[in-house]
């Protein structure tokens, strides 16, 4: 052997060009391996068989749980997280995003084959007709994107939704267009004739015409207008000069220049009232929350014939650039100066999003019983770190109450500054955790318990683990063997989860993440009450107005498909049973309606 490797070695020294060819193809065939196992994704390990897992389970057959999020688990690949998806080109030169491209639409946000059921009123869009297009003068003048192979009229819709517009057109089969207003005339159904490239069955408009869907679920989200979300119409507030100081006539009005002078008076709130243009914060006596029909305000602008400008009794009211500060500031408590309380939750149900709130309504950070450091620097100079290894720290006196370094000159931390200090410095004002055994849950003194749709915590989480805090997992972690084994592993936890702090758990407030996203201003009220803070109701109408927060998915990449099989869905309609049959126990509201058929 050691002839062999004497002679390989005098060959290579007298023709060292041949060596290093050799060596450029081996490292060439192993970079070749390691993209391919990137695209493939990371095949995980078979778990074991959980008993009981068809049938709905009563509390001692839901298995064994996986283990705790602390503990060391196999790095998810975060690569192809965003491999997948067409191009999208924005009218108004906005930057090109991308988006899923899945393959074949949902049927609820399908399109339907006749006319007598296109006028059906769907779940997600209601279809308005065919209508006239032209190159040089839109009908619908938003973003738009085109997709020449796979373009369904669900992902039109959904895109366009996503965006905040009212009204979703396809065109040519392959092409989609948004807007807030159709700036067009009524063509013939039987001009909007061509396929979609992606099913077929469905119409996708014409040469030059456009199938037309008013989405109905922009109106629940933010809807925006340029710059601009749209908050929708309110009635004239009493003490209208008090409520709404700043104010200016303007006889050519249109919502772009309502927007710009409230913009620069720096006010988060633009009223349009006919011709005359308000300004002001969301206060006690203008709070947003009773939003009339939007007919009522749709008297025409007098400088833009498409738009709707209120009137003198109905506001029309958008939410500018300008950020309300009222609720921005934030600090750490006093060292061990209030009790230990836990914002628990199962991975995915919306944990990070109720830190933001309950740290902007109080105005105090958030603690973690780990330690993520894509949570902590978040947008640290517009580059957010990579998600590290959840794990519990261990308490020492060098970390017990040491504050976080300071940022370097022009940096900006977006993220949550709590992050870093132990979770027993007593500094925050409640600490994040997904931990569910007795030992864990009791060394906490009260709990707000966060409780979401096993069916989207469950892809939420899927998502976050493959694709990090926003993004998504890969078509071919979806249709791979990690999702069933997801499923198969976390289910059970989900039911677990909730069960445990309902029998471990002191003074447990229970706060349904649906009911959270419908009615905040309330259930964020509840919360802070829970952590012993006054809080002013101006501040808590502050934070209505910024509740995404930075670590929110855009929704671009949504499935078009139900990645659930009827297996799947019998095991978990078990144990949101016995959840729903745990929470009525202790005398609180089951779980909501919206959960799917039990």
């Amino acid at each position: 052997m050691a002839k062999l490797l004497v002679k390989l070695q005098r060959y290579f020294r007298r023709k060292p060009v041949r060596f290093f060819t050799l060596l450029a193809l081996y490292l060439a065939a192993g970079s070749l391996l390691f993209l391919h196992a990137a695209f493939a994704g990371e095949p995980g390990s078979a778990p074991v068989p959980l008993p009981g897992a068809g049938d709905a389970p009563e509390l001692p057959s839901l298995g064994a749980v996986p283990p705790a999020r602390g503990l060391p688990a196999p790095a998810a690949s975060l690569a192809g997280a965003r491999r997948y998806g067409p191009w999208l080109k924005s009218a108004s030169k906005e930057p090109a995003e991308r988006s899923k491209a899945g393959d074949g639409g949902g049927a609820r946000g399908r399109a339907p084959g006749g006319r007598a059921t296109r006028e059906k009123e769907e779940d997600r869009a209601k279809y308005v007709g065919c209508y006239v297009d032209n190159t040089r003068r839109r009908a619908l003048r938003g973003v738009s994107f085109f997709d020449y192979k796979k373009m369904t009229v669900f992902r039109c819709q959904d895109n366009c939704a996503e965006r905040g517009y009212l009204y979703a057109g396809l065109e040519f089969g392959a092409e989609c267009y948004c807007g807030h207003k159709i700036q067009a005339a009524n063509a013939s159904e039987a001009e909007c004739n061509m396929e979609c490239k992606g099913e077929r069955g469905n119409a996708c408009g014409g040469a030059n015409r456009l199938s037309v869907y008013r989405l109905e679920l922009a109106q629940e989200s933010a809807r925006r207008y340029g710059s601009a979300i749209f908050r929708g119409c309110f009635r004239r507030p009493d003490n209208v000069s008090i409520a709404l100081p700043a104010s200016q006539t303007m006889l050519n009005m249109s919502v772009d220049k309502c927007v710009d002078f409230c913009t620069e008076k720096e006010y988060p709130l633009s009223a349009l009232a006919g011709t005359a243009c308000r300004c002001g914060f969301p206060t006690t006596l203008f709070p947003l929350h009773e939003r009339e029909d939007e007919q009522l305000c749709a008297q025409r602008c007098a400088g833009e014939e498409y738009e709707s400008c209120g009137t003198a009794d109905y506001f029309l009211v958008y939410q500018t650039q300008v950020q309300d500060n009222r609720c921005m500031d934030r600090r750490f408590l006093p060292a061990r100066s209030r009790p230990f309380v836990a914002l628990a939750s199962f991975p995915g149900a919306g944990n990070t999003w109720a830190r933001h709130l309950i740290e902007l309504a109080t105005g105090f950070y958030t603690g973690s019983y780990y330690f993520d450091g894509s949570l902590y620097n978040k947008a640290r100079r517009g580059k957010p770190i990579y998600e590290q290894q959840r794990r519990p720290r261990l308490l020492t006196p060098t970390n017990a109450l040491r504050a976080p370094r300071e940022l370097p000159a022009g940096a900006r931390l977006q993220g949550f500054k709590g992050e870093r200090d132990h979770w027993r410095s007593g500094r925050t004002i409640c600490i994040k955790t997904h931990e569910s055994g007795q030992k864990e849950i009791e060394s906490f003194d009260a709990a707000i318990l966060l409780i979401r749709n096993p069916y989207k915590a469950l892809m939420a989480e899927f998502n976050r683990k493959y694709g990090g805090h926003i993004g998504f997992a890969s078509h071919a972690h979806w249709k791979g063997k990690e999702w069933p084994e997801f499923v198969r592993t976390y289910a059970p936890w989900w039911a677990t989860h909730t069960l445990d702090w309902l029998r471990f758990g002191r003074n447990v407030l229970v706060v349904h993440f649906e009911d959270l996203k419908r009615d905040l201003f309330v259930q964020l009220k509840r919360m802070v009450g829970l952590l012993g803070i006054a809080v002013f109701e101006d501040r808590l109408l502050c934070v209505e107005g910024q509740k995404d927060g930075n670590f929110k998915r855009s929704g671009l990449r949504k499935l078009e498909y139900d990645p659930y099989t009827p297996e799947m869905r019998k095991m978990i309609s078990g144990y949101i049973k016995t959840v729903d049959a745990a929470l009525k126990l202790r005398n609180l509201s089951g779980v909501p309606d919206d959960y799917y058929p039990r």
